[in-house]
């Protein structure tokens, strides 16, 4: 008789696993008498996924846009979940901080190189025809992003560099959120009338937010870093890690995107306005906002010249 494999230290260790959330094994292992055998399709959810472009015109590279956008959306998603474990480690050490933030950092990158898809794979014409469709909406609004900066950096480093001397740990966080960068987007401050693309972003959004803040108010990367050793915070790799992120999120990827933004909108064909109506020239290129993650890892020099020459 052929020798049979003996399946006694795994039907010990399903007993312990069960045992521990008061489950019967048995039951358990009846239920895969009856289960169907995973599928990548089932398992993707190809079909789900596939489903979910809906182009507003009949225009092709529509389609294009759409994808594009949601797969950005998906990395997104990533990141969170990479920033999440830095997070809530309990034991936070270099070596695990390293790894997660050029996991992250790498997703940046293929974000910022992927911009030649949304710069050289749409025609042009076609672009400045099914974007009017699109107002007041606008990749602004993208609040897994705004959740990537809430969780990277202390809330201080988001603010609007013409009001951070007003606010300070003891500023309400509705007051706070009124002054950050991105307001100056859709915000006139001297009247406080807001434009139709912030008024719906926050309607939507802003509860989430002001929660986030809160949560990620002490566990932010960058409070998480000044949380370890000293020796830890000098390690030369880590701090490399450091700076990459920031310099690849604030700089690198921003100005990717603002690239292929000038290469459509302020093209012969484009009217120099975004769908959203924000002054996005400003809004989006780095030297203007200056947004530094870890701002005390850069000189004076760098922080002076940030996105200046890009």
């Amino acid at each position: 008789m052929a020798h049979q494999p003996n399946h006694d230290f795994i039907i010990q260790e399903l007993e312990k696993k069960y045992k521990a959330i008061n489950q019967d094994t048995a039951t358990h292992l009846e239920g895969l008498l009856h289960s169907k055998p995973i599928t990548y399709w089932d398992y993707i959810q190809t079909d789900a996924l596939l489903s979910l472009q809906i182009q507003r015109t009949t225009l092709p590279d529509e389609m294009v846009f759409i994808a594009y956008h949601q797969i950005n959306e998906l990395i997104f998603k990533m990141i969170l979940w990479e920033i999440q474990q830095v997070a809530e480690k309990e034991a936070l050490n270099v070596v695990f901080f390293e790894d997660k933030l050029m996991r992250i950092s790498r997703y940046f990158d293929m974000l910022t190189t992927s911009f030649d898809i949304m710069r050289e794979g749409m025609d042009v014409e076609q672009y400045n025809k099914f974007r009017h469709t699109l107002t007041p909406a606008s990749g602004f609004q993208s609040a897994q992003y705004r959740l990537i900066e809430f969780a990277s950096t202390e809330l201080i480093n988001l603010i609007d560099y013409r009001f951070r001397k007003t606010i300070d740990r003891n500023t309400p966080f509705e007051h706070a959120f009124e002054h950050l960068y991105w307001q100056a987007a859709g915000k006139d401050y001297t009247t406080g009338k807001k434009s139709t693309l912030l008024i719906n972003f926050e309607k939507r959004y802003k509860e989430e937010f002001i929660t986030f803040m809160k949560v990620y108010n002490t566990k932010n990367l960058w409070s998480r870093f000044k949380e370890l050793p000293e020796a830890d915070q000098k390690d030369a790799n880590l701090v490399k890690a450091m700076r990459h992120f920031d310099y690849t999120v604030n700089i690198t990827w921003v100005m990717a995107h603002y690239k292929a933004a000038a290469h459509y909108i302020l093209g012969k064909d484009g009217d120099g306005e975004a769908t959203g109506g924000s002054d996005w020239q400003k809004y989006m290129h780095p030297k203007y906002q200056r947004r530094i993650f870890f701002p005390e890892l850069w000189s004076q020099e760098e922080i002076d010249n940030w996105g200046e020459n890009v």
